[in-house]
């Protein structure tokens, strides 16, 4: 039987709560109360922990488990324990055999400039890199290593990514300017997770972010179908498969360089280190149970759900005093500080190697090559167009910025940016300066005074003054303003949470008037659990205009308060095209969109099909095709980068990176082809 504590974290500095919920109290809400994934920590929860909510990987599984019936139990699983571990354990080749695992890491910021705040420097992202690695492999003399008789090295190690999706060379630092200035957990599911992962067959996603005042520290996305008792049989979905962390605790203060903004007891890279453990198959040492539940490794010896742990690191401390051993208080996936964590066992060890052996979406991460540098060029520069923040259903600028990035091996010292606005002519933009290979410049462009933008081109034509030698790499496209659907009537749903009178919503065409709206409506508390009843209407709007949803709520904590089940979405009237569907929020919460008469429509073909929205950020809906229809995905370099069947008239692109591409859809007799954006 294994032993783990739920010991609360160690942390001696305050993540400051979110300041919507630090007002009065209101109808029996406390007033530091944080709700996660569904689950409320209450008041007197977070002083014991100092404001920090270490790990929420347990309560995203049972919000995935609420979501996919599909699921399986821990308990269907425990059978399947005993020969898969065993079989990880005799299998020399696996687990004797050093795994390297590719990773990107996100950076999801909002435009702060590098180093500072949430847009953490490179540094910071390689130190991580380097922390995880001391920690898997036992390093000698780091503080990964350890005298215990169970330590292991667990022969798993990481390198951040040197070809990205397209084929292309990185640095495996993925920089995304998201606007917000923070995310609430469902929103880094449902939003920055589809627009940024990298295909998680062949990459571990790593994500940091400024999450909305929660004192979260991460959480990551058990694997699927590994086989292994405590393990779902169905992972999630693979558009947000990865780990996510805060920026405060994404690094290692061992290697910082001054630029590192790290927390104080989470501060050597332990919140990634514990995290991927999750991502690999491991539970809490405790079995997110107590001294009688179990976390499936037989080396670690039982603990309870509390102890002491998070303020000194006993290694003394027995929480479950009639079953053998001590808390193994320095295990990774206890709750201790990062400076007393250095110690994976023989059991996690093969449990790890059981996942990587038998779970979809982990098995690849062993095979992939990603790491591995392709063949550079002298001069090769590659061009990102930022995002630009602000406005509802349109973009109004006097600017607008690219970032170049060198990919060659020799210093880039020049570069010719050639770019189109809202399909006009080319322009052309001269850049000088010095980039070392895989460092970048992010440049301002002036365009008109008060420019409605609508779409961005931008295009290297030459690098150090010759051809640039790699063209995959050389273009951008970016589309901007509200994505557009071909609908005329929108379906409104709306399940309140039980304090219905902090709600309030209204819909708005481009001219700013109020078409619909609703709320505060009837507080329904004394209730609890019970929610009101679900409010559904459908809207008959003028295409060819832009329209914005506007939720919000006066009490700061969204559609989350009691149950945490409240949502709203907006669909087409069959429900076959979302438009939006979440509804975690803090204040407000805005969603955009325009409704067009024609769709985009292929350009060969007898019974041309039609794609929408255009632009796309996950799903992109095919009209007019059946179910044996075949597509293949291009970048706008030709490279085929997606490919399967059309299912229920929809392809799921959200594993793509925001750019250009061309669809090419074969059905029956006919083949089709159309061009379409990735937001």
């Amino acid at each position: 039987m294994i032993k783990s504590s739920l010991l609360k974290s160690f942390l001696l500095s305050v993540f400051l709560l979110g300041t919507s919920s630090l007002n009065a109290q209101k109808k029996g809400k406390a007033d530091s109360d944080v709700v996660i994934f569904g689950k409320t920590y209450t008041k007197d929860q977070l002083l014991e922990t100092g404001g920090v909510i270490k790990c929420a990987t347990t309560e995203y599984e049972a919000r995935l488990q609420a979501k996919d019936p599909n699921r399986l139990t821990d308990a269907q699983f425990e059978a399947w324990l005993a020969p898969l571990v065993a079989k990880a354990k005799a299998d020399k080749s696996q687990n004797n055999g050093i795994i390297t695992i590719p990773v990107v890491v996100h950076v999801i910021h909002s435009g702060q400039p590098v180093g500072f705040q949430a847009n953490i420097g490179d540094n910071q992202v390689i130190s991580q890199i380097t922390a995880m690695n001391n920690d898997y492999r036992k390093i000698p003399l780091s503080r990964g290593d350890n005298t215990d008789p169970v330590g292991a090295d667990v022969m798993i190690q990481f390198a951040l990514a040197k070809v990205d999706p397209n084929g292309n060379p990185t640095n495996g630092i993925d920089r995304v300017n998201l606007c917000a200035t923070s995310w609430t957990t469902d929103d880094v599911d449902a939003k920055v997770k589809p627009q940024t992962i990298w295909d998680p067959t062949q990459y571990l996603n790593m994500w940091t972010v400024n999450f909305s005042g929660s004192g979260l520290l991460g959480y990551a996305q058990f694997p699927s179908a590994s086989g292994l008792p405590g393990m779902p049989g169905n992972g999630g979905g693979a558009n947000s498969d990865g780990v996510v962390s805060t920026y405060r605790a994404f690094g290692s203060a061992d290697y910082n360089d001054g630029t590192f903004n790290l927390l104080t007891g989470s501060d050597y890279g332990r919140t990634m280190t514990h995290e991927v453990g999750h991502f690999l198959g491991l539970r809490h040492l405790w079995g997110d149970g107590g001294c009688t539940v179990d976390d499936f490794c037989t080396d670690t010896p039982v603990s309870s759900n509390a102890g002491n742990a998070q303020y000194v690191c006993n290694d003394a401390q027995d929480s479950c005093p009639t079953s053998p051993g001590l808390d193994m208080v320095r295990n990774y996936m206890n709750y201790t500080g990062d400076a007393c964590m250095n110690i994976f066992t023989n059991d996690q060890k093969a449990r790890m190697a059981a996942v990587l052996i038998n779970s979809p979406r982990r098995a690849t991460l062993k095979t992939s090559t990603a790491d591995v540098a392709i063949p550079l060029f002298p001069n090769d520069a590659e061009v990102k167009i930022e995002n630009i923040c602000g406005g509802d259903c349109s973009i109004v600028v006097s600017s607008f910025k690219v970032t170049l990035y060198n990919r060659g091996t020799s210093n880039l010292t020049s570069a010719v940016i050639n770019y189109t606005f809202n399909n006009g002519t080319i322009q052309t933009y001269n850049w000088s300066g010095s980039l070392a290979q895989d460092k970048f410049s992010t440049i301002t462009i002036n365009l008109p005074a008060n420019t409605v933008l609508e779409n961005l081109t931008a295009n290297v034509s030459s690098a150090n003054g010759t051809t640039d030698q790699r063209a995959s790499n050389n273009a951008a496209t970016k589309s901007f303003g509200a994505p557009s659907y071909a609908l005329n009537t929108v379906a409104f749903r709306l399940q309140q949470d039980v304090y219905g009178d902090e709600i309030s919503w209204d819909l708005k065409n481009s001219a700013g008037t109020i078409l619909y709206s609703g709320g505060p409506y009837q507080d329904t508390s004394a209730n609890f659990p019970t929610l009101p009843a679900l409010i559904s209407e459908t809207w008959a709007l003028a295409v060819n205009d832009c329209y914005t949803f506007t939720i919000n709520d006066s009490y700061g904590d969204g559609l989350n308060s009691g149950s945490g089940n409240g949502y709203f979405d907006l669909k087409s009237a069959d429900g076959t095209v979302i438009i939006y569907s979440g509804g975690t929020f803090a204040s407000q919460e805005k969603v955009s969109f325009k409704l067009v008469s024609q769709m985009a429509t292929a350009e060969t073909g007898t019974n041309n099909f039609e794609v929408f929205p255009i632009p796309v950020t996950d799903i992109l809906n095919i009209t007019k095709v059946s179910n044996r229809a075949q597509y293949n995905i291009f970048s706008a370099a030709g490279q085929l980068v997606a490919s399967g069947l059309v299912k229920d008239n929809k392809v799921n692109v959200s594993a793509l990176v925001t750019g250009t591409y061309i669809i090419t859809v074969k059905d029956k007799e006919f083949t089709g082809t159309v061009k379409f954006i990735k937001k």
